[in-house]
């Protein structure tokens, strides 16, 4: 099949996707982007073997990946978690990392390359899938929202500054001093976000936001775009560049016209959640090798050790620096949560693949043990919340919902 019928295939995925998981939600809530994957493994070469890769695909891919990092730095709020907590979340993180690529340093047999793919994956956190499940369940109301919101941010963003600084190619200190350069022009668009800006700015934000002309989608386009060229320019991994642009829209959008800067992301993630993030891992889905992970060998034997590494690297150092404010319950359901991953797993595997550092069968390892993550370890969490609720009924509960 042609490239026009696979995306025809891959846009018919992602309609399907969420209707899957709406009629399953009634039983148990699963993440539309575990469908989406399955999805794209069902049509892809080894099992129904309707759609393929393409350079049109690719493309359309990478854009996903992109706007999906740049909607994951849009979500933090670094000003909301500061403090005690943030030191002990960044604190947490940096274990996670030493650990994570020591361990990965002994699967790898000392292959640096290879062990800074698998190590930076097993330290990440999914916030963005962990958020929609924290907020139904009101378990991001109080502090320990605030804390999971601290470790998540943190496990989002750590990951994205350790691929572009050990994935450059360069020698650690040449790419320290690049980093600095990028932080340092980020820095001085962040001043300039936070001036005020001039009446005119937010009266055209105002007027054209129900028309055609869109000019704020199109300014939060034109950030995106230049942060990606910069990262690119300066031989950073462009994850990078999207996630600093998601930062800066925020700061930009709250500055400048702040009761309408809800409407613009919904817009944007319209085109992000619509379109191409589906996409993205749909086309992971495709590419994903199921054949390698189903023949048995390595690749089938990685998966539950990858899976029991998640809670080891990224959980048991967020359990032992969790704030002492939190019950032994609470730390439990933090330590699960923090070790709930997989977009920022799918994103880092791919780069890894496509330098041709990771063979697709430990690729799909990973993808497939984060899967699995996210399909088990928010229940955990949930069940470990509900009993510390039952023992301390002054704790934020669920807000009643409709039922299906």
């Amino acid at each position: 099949m042609g490239q026009a019928g696979t995306l025809i295939l891959i846009m018919a995925a992602a309609v399907l996707a969420p209707l899957l998981a709406h009629g399953i939600g009634r039983w148990v809530r699963i993440p539309v982007v575990i469908f989406e994957i399955v999805l794209g493994i069902l049509i892809g070469p080894d099992v129904l073997d309707w759609a393929h890769e393409g350079e049109v695909i690719d493309v359309l891919s990478d854009l996903g990946l992109s706007m999906l990092i740049f909607l994951a730095g849009y979500e933090i709020q670094f000003a909301a978690i500061r403090g005690d907590t943030l030191r002990r979340a960044v604190w947490a993180w940096v274990v996670s990392l030493v650990l994570g690529l020591g361990v990965a340093l002994a699967l790898t047999g000392l292959d640096w390359a290879h062990a800074v793919i698998i190590g930076t994956a097993l330290t990440s956190t999914a916030l963005g899938t962990v958020l929609p499940i924290l907020r139904d369940s009101g378990d991001l109301q109080g502090r320990f929202g605030t804390v999971m919101m601290a470790f998540g941010a943190v496990g989002e963003f750590g990951p994205v500054v350790a691929t572009a600084v050990l994935l450059s190619g360069r020698k650690p200190g040449a790419a320290t001093v690049v980093l600095a350069v990028f932080a340092a022009i980020t820095a001085a668009a962040v001043f300039l976000a936070l001036r005020p800006r001039r009446p005119w700015f937010s009266r055209v934000i105002r007027s054209t936001l129900h028309t055609s002309a869109q000019f704020a989608v199109r300014f939060v386009m034109l950030l995106l775009v230049a942060m990606l060229a910069l990262s690119q320019e300066l031989g950073l991994d462009v994850l990078l560049g999207a996630f600093a642009a998601g930062l800066l829209t925020r700061l930009v959008l709250q500055g400048s016209a702040p009761e309408s800067s809800e409407e613009i992301l919904t817009r944007v993630e319209s085109m992000g959640f619509g379109f191409l993030v589906p996409l993205f891992f749909i086309v992971t889905g495709i590419e994903f090798d199921l054949a390698s992970l189903l023949a048995g060998g390595r690749a089938l034997l990685l998966l539950p050790v990858f899976l029991v590494l998640f809670v080891v690297v990224r959980g048991l150092p967020t359990y032992v620096l969790a704030p002492r404010d939190l019950s032994p319950l609470g730390r439990r359901a933090l330590t699960i949560y923090s070790s709930t991953c997989l977009p920022l797993v799918v994103a880092i595997t791919a780069i890894g693949v496509d330098d041709g550092v990771v063979k697709k069968s430990e690729a799909a390892a990973l993808v497939g043990a984060a899967m699995i993550s996210v399909l088990v370890f928010p229940l955990l969490a949930l069940r470990l919340r509900a009993r510390e609720r039952d023992i301390t009924p002054h704790l934020p509960r669920a807000p009643e919902t409709e039922a299906w």
